[in-house]
């Protein structure tokens, strides 16, 4: 790596984090804290029956002069969620926003946040630093071990009229504090415990290789490659135990930590595009496209994929750059395999307008700014024809 790379101005944010058994039992500390009488609770209709939730609710409520659910949140959030919830958290004078789930609610809550203190239409403010005034106090409580969105500078909503996912990135959505908790992994649907931990597993290759990496965020962005490669299939297993979500947590938080920092690249740009236009699952469409992105990345930092390989129990010294690539996508490719997620999605409705316009989505998306090499539009057009079928 060269000494200009190195000395390049780089910020690194990030949230106040508790990361451990029963750290969302903390919550009441920090209501406390935040001196918050009246409470907001983010979540969907998933969570707010489990039994860890409950118990969670339970210790709001007593902690509180008032609590007020908000779950109508769904997969890929939507503008009008985000402006429905900031309603009524000021027709409720609220004071705290809770957010509680995957990374659909924590969205939703930050998009809740900006407005509810600045006013206006939630899309006014997507772009870079757009959000002038700071909101309420956040808090996060992960029940997934894939998005980070509980301590990232991110927040990605649905534009309902368009049809595509708004990337808002500003500090100012960076939460408060983050309750990182291995107890809520431990009731999610074992499938989505693949799709979001290769969604984290995403986050790192990505960050790692982005235009925009440091030596902070390199840290993060390799360790978390490892933590994930070697916990996932035990992730999903029947008997898994707390100690291996718990691994996984820490490789979410890892890959979080470096991709808030260093942004990301084609993999989540096209991804966005599936899930605005086509409202396919994230995770899914992150584990479908990493390996294809890959193959037409690899030359443009052959050495950093060399170290991804590494951390990929791939013995590099012996191989050809070529056998590299060829390796890490054979583990990729066999990691998606093992955990049963398709290589491809079917779509009922596809045409080439659509591909079309998942390729012009794709191109506008800020993620695609920071991918290490510029991607012709017959590239993207010949990634989404493989995945995409009738």
């Amino acid at each position: 790596m060269s000494q200009d790379i190195v000395m390049d101005l780089r910020k690194f944010v990030a949230p106040e984090i508790i990361i451990g058994i029963d750290a969302r039992l903390l919550i009441h500390r920090y209501l406390t804290h935040f001196n918050s009488k009246r409470p907001m609770v983010v979540t969907d209709a998933g969570v707010k029956d489990q039994p860890w939730f409950l118990e969670l609710e339970d210790l709001i409520r007593s902690n509180s002069e008032d609590m007020i659910v908000f779950d109508d949140v769904t997969p890929n959030p939507r503008d009008y969620e985000a402006m429905m919830g900031a309603e009524i958290f000021l027709s409720h004078d609220c004071d705290l926003l809770i957010a509680v789930g995957g990374g659909s609610p924590i969205d939703c809550a930050k998009c809740i946040s900006i407005v509810s203190t600045n006013g206006g239409h939630i899309l006014n403010y997507e772009g870079v630093d757009e959000i002038k005034l700071p909101g309420p106090p956040l808090i996060c409580i992960p029940s997934t071990s894939g998005t980070s969105a509980d301590i990232s500078q991110f927040a990605i909503i649905q534009d309902s009229q368009e049809s595509v996912k708004r990337a808002i990135i500003s500090k100012k959505v960076v939460p408060d504090l983050a309750l990182i908790d291995p107890i809520p992994l431990m009731t999610m649907d074992r499938y989505l415990t693949a799709c979001t931990g290769m969604d984290a597993l995403t986050h790192a290759i990505e960050a790692y290789v982005s235009n925009a990496h440091s030596p902070l965020t390199d840290v993060h962005a390799l360790e978390a490659i490892s933590l994930i490669y070697n916990n996932i299939d035990k992730a999903v297993a029947k008997d898994r135990s707390l100690d291996t979500m718990y691994q996984m947590l820490l490789g979410s938080l890892q890959a979080g930590l470096a991709f808030s920092n260093a942004s990301l690249g084609a993999v989540h740009a096209m991804a966005h595009s599936l899930g605005g236009l086509l409202d396919l699952p994230h995770g899914e469409c992150n584990s479908i496209l990493l390996e294809h992105i890959i193959a037409l990345n690899f030359d443009a930092e052959v050495e950093r994929y060399k170290a991804i390989a590494k951390q990929l129990d791939i013995q590099t010294h012996l191989l050809t750059d070529d056998d590299i690539c060829e390796e890490i996508l054979l583990k990729i490719r066999f990691m998606r395999e093992k955990l049963n997620i398709p290589s491809s999605i079917k779509i009922a409705s596809l045409s080439s307008d659509i591909i079309d316009r998942l390729i012009v989505n794709a191109q506008n998306d800020p993620c695609m700014v920071t991918n290490p090499r510029i991607l012709s539009t017959k590239e993207l057009k010949s990634i989404y024809e493989q995945i995409l079928r009738i």
